[in-house]
């Protein structure tokens, strides 16, 4: 996930102008509208995360989309742990998209990464109002737990709780140290009296709330721990759930769209005639750079959009290729001109004096393929508009559809939907069919649901970057590396993000800046998807160039007792590393920290006899701190591995003449389950540190721990992806 670090602190700078009195109005104000829109009479709000009911119901309003990741259960665990609620009265629901419901906690996260630790101590009402402006809703980054959960959840469970033990001891007549709360119920041992949540909620819920209330240690934690089934699975099965393609309105029309073919075209001419002789067909509607056709439902909508026959310009990108792309990356390299430097100690001087090796690695653009293709409806009227979409942040895509339509912000009503699927590629500044559904609205008599093709979808996607990577190390006369030096070439500086764990005297990370016509966009692990395949890759390298195992050279060069360290030593031992294996097979370690989460993976693959790769097991040993719901965390790594062996095996974007080649699924071969590993066995390390994250980090050792597996199986080193456009492995 990319946020806008520079442009958020910048703009928080601004607002905090507003003074103390202004910031703090600001925070009450947007927290009391939150509350307004979310708790009826009877019910008692406490903050704006949760309230409980009359009938004990405590309902939790995440501020994260669902989109398959499981976040919306570990929320309520959260909370749920806190409170001691009974988990059977626990509910959650979407938050609404306005400003109360600010996703503050992931900007509490972030600011450090921004200003260093003195952003910690920022006031959280001024860390709230930046959020509210700028607008920040966000899912993404592996942050719904580690952040909210940790920051929000659990810290409102925690301050309902006591003022419902106030609230029952001023009741009961008894002091609140004599109090216990179990399963929704606030009892008094001693008379052997008790009082439901419920019946303390309205009133417990006007008291002042603790700030800060003590939360529970590990050793107290019913919930937190626990694989309580996932909240989201019932209606996904039952159909009820909505996805953005299963809006139906009275009256709603159906549009499909065509944009220009190379990234940066405009449309330059169309004759609609052979669209409108299609049956359904009502209108076409022309914007800056696409056309759309609107119809009575999808069918004629795409039958009358083939008929037709743009023309669009190339935007001066007519001759651009992937070769082309990574051509123009080895010249910057070349040049010697970084626009970042990291790193420490005299890499030159390290890399002259000892046994050194350098090698040149890259990853292609990479599509997000998500299984839902862009749908969203917009009803314009009497210049009001209503929104139903899922997108990675409501409060932005509310403020770009209200730019859109040229309105004012509360004058778009949204309805945020759940997603199918995302990975980075919903998020609103990456998504152009927010500006395109509101002008179809705008020109267009009732409700209208704008469906992306799925090929319209995969050639306009916001892609992982082309990059290349050019490797360089030295070993000393111990064997122990002495210098390493990354050149990156990609459109943005990776440094926040990807860590290189190995102690190294000298090191060098220098990133140039390359940017291409396309939008390129995070996905899934972001940055560390492809520097964690760099690194891991050459460090495996190195231990070869040094005559020492994989695993034994990664963990000489990891402090004694450190995270890593233990990290690498479960994965080695869960997976046999060193046991014999059968013919033709072998095993490749990595590993990789990111998103605050540390993950080691251990691969064994083989070759098949037409020449593919084949991968038997995986392992994977993690270190995420805390895990709230080990049965989720575990489908979410193993999930993480299965995309990442796809995106490593056959997944790639190619340009040519500006244009992106790839159509549909035919021609961008997802792994299909025939191709998956028979195992993927998943390891927890409980550490106690502080919780990372879970949706992203079991991505980036996957691809390293393949090609190492491969290399170890046939003594082929794979420096390029996907592994499928190399030569036959056994060749």
């Amino acid at each position: 996930m990319k946020i806008g670090r520079r442009n958020f602190l910048y703009g928080g700078l601004a607002l905090a102008g507003a003074g103390v009195f202004g910031v703090r109005w600001s925070d009450h104000h947007a927290r009391a509208a939150a509350s307004a829109a979310t708790v009826a009479a009877g019910e008692g709000g406490f903050t704006v995360w949760l309230k409980i009911a009359a009938d004990d119901v405590v309902t939790v309003y995440s501020p994260h989309i669902d989109f398959g990741q499981g976040s919306h259960t570990g929320l309520a665990q959260m909370a749920a742990d806190e409170l001691d609620a009974d988990w059977a009265h626990m509910r959650v629901e979407q938050a609404p998209a306005i400003p109360g419901f600010a996703t503050v906690e992931l900007a509490q996260g972030f600011l450090p990464q921004v200003m260093g630790d003195g952003a910690r101590h920022l006031p959280k009402a001024l860390v709230a109002m930046l959020a509210r402006n700028f607008p920040m809703q966000l899912t993404g980054g592996s942050t719904a737990l580690r952040f909210t959960g940790q920051m929000a959840m659990r810290a409102a469970g925690a301050a309902a709780r006591a003022a419902l033990v106030e609230e029952a001891a001023e009741r009961l007549g008894v002091p609140a140290g004599e109090l216990t709360t179990a399963a929704s119920r606030v009892t008094h041992a001693r008379s052997g009296r008790s009082l439901r949540y419920g019946e303390l909620a309205e009133k417990a819920a006007a008291r002042s709330l603790p700030e800060n209330p003590p939360l529970k240690t590990a050793k107290d934690f019913k919930l937190i721990g626990q694989s309580v089934p996932r909240m989201d699975i019932p209606a996904k099965v039952d159909g009820s759930a909505q996805y953005g393609m299963d809006i139906h309105l009275p009256g709603m029309k159906v549009a499909t769209i065509m944009m220009a073919p190379v990234r940066g075209g405009k449309l330059t001419g169309v004759d609609d005639k052979p669209a409108m002789a299609v049956k359904g067909v009502e209108k076409v509607v022309r914007l800056d750079d696409a056309v759309a056709v609107v119809a009575s439902g999808y069918w004629p909508a795409l039958k009358g959009l083939r008929a037709l026959s743009p023309q669009f310009s190339d935007g001066g990108h007519g001759t651009l290729s992937s070769a082309a792309i990574a051509t123009a990356q080895d010249q910057l390299r070349a040049a010697g001109k970084p626009d970042k430097k990291h790193g420490s100690g005299d890499v030159a001087a390290a890399l002259a004096g000892g046994r050194k090796l350098e090698a040149v690695y890259r990853a292609p653009f990479v599509h997000h393929a998500m299984m839902e293709p862009f749908a969203a409806t917009a009803h314009f009227k009497d210049g009001k508009l209503e929104l139903w979409i899922g997108l990675q942040d409501p409060l932005a895509t509310r403020t770009m559809a209200a730019k859109a339509a040229g309105i004012g912000f509360d004058d778009v009503t949204l309805h945020t939907l759940i997603m199918g699927g995302g990975f980075g590629r919903r998020f609103p500044d990456k998504c152009q069919i927010i500006g395109q559904v509101v002008a179809l609205a705008k020109a267009v008599d009732g409700p209208v649901k704008l469906i992306w093709s799925r090929e319209e979808e995969l050639r306009h996607g916001t892609y992982r970057p082309q990059v290349s990577g050019g490797m360089a190390a030295a070993l000393d006369g111990a064997g122990k590396l002495a210098a390493w030096r990354m050149d990156y070439v990609q459109s943005e500086d990776s440094e926040a993000e990807t860590r290189f764990p190995y102690q190294v005297p000298a090191t060098a990370r220098q990133h140039f800046q390359y940017q291409s016509n396309q939008d390129d966009g995070p996905l899934r692990s972001v940055n560390s998807n492809h520097i964690g395949f760099f690194n891991e890759c050459f460090m495996d390298e190195m231990a070869h160039t040094a005559g020492q195992d994989p695993y034994k050279f990664r963990r000489a060069h990891l402090p004694e007792g450190s995270r890593h360290a233990k990290v690498l030593d479960a994965v080695a031992e869960k997976a046999g590393w060193g046991s014999p294996l059968p013919a033709g097979h072998g095993r490749g370690i990595a590993l990789v920290e990111s998103f605050g989460t540390i993950v080691a993976e251990v691969v064994e693959a083989s070759v098949g006899a037409d020449g593919a790769p084949v991968v038997h097991k995986v392992t994977v040993a993690v270190d995420c701190g805390t895990t709230v719901n080990p049965r989720n965390a575990e489908a979410q790594i193993q999930g993480a591995v299965v995309m990442a062996l796809s995106m490593a095996l056959g997944e790639e974007i190619t340009l040519d003449k500006g244009a992106v080649v790839q159509s549909n699924f035919s021609d961008y071969p997802l792994l299909k389950l025939a191709g998956a590993p028979a195992t993927i066995a998943v390891h927890f390390l409980d550490s106690g540190a502080e919780m990372g994250g879970i949706g992203e980090p079991g991505v980036p050792p996957t691809a390293p721990a393949l090609a190492n597996a491969l290399f170890a199986a046939t003594g082929k080193r794979i420096r390029q992806l996907p592994i499928r456009d190399q030569a036959s492995l056994r060749s």
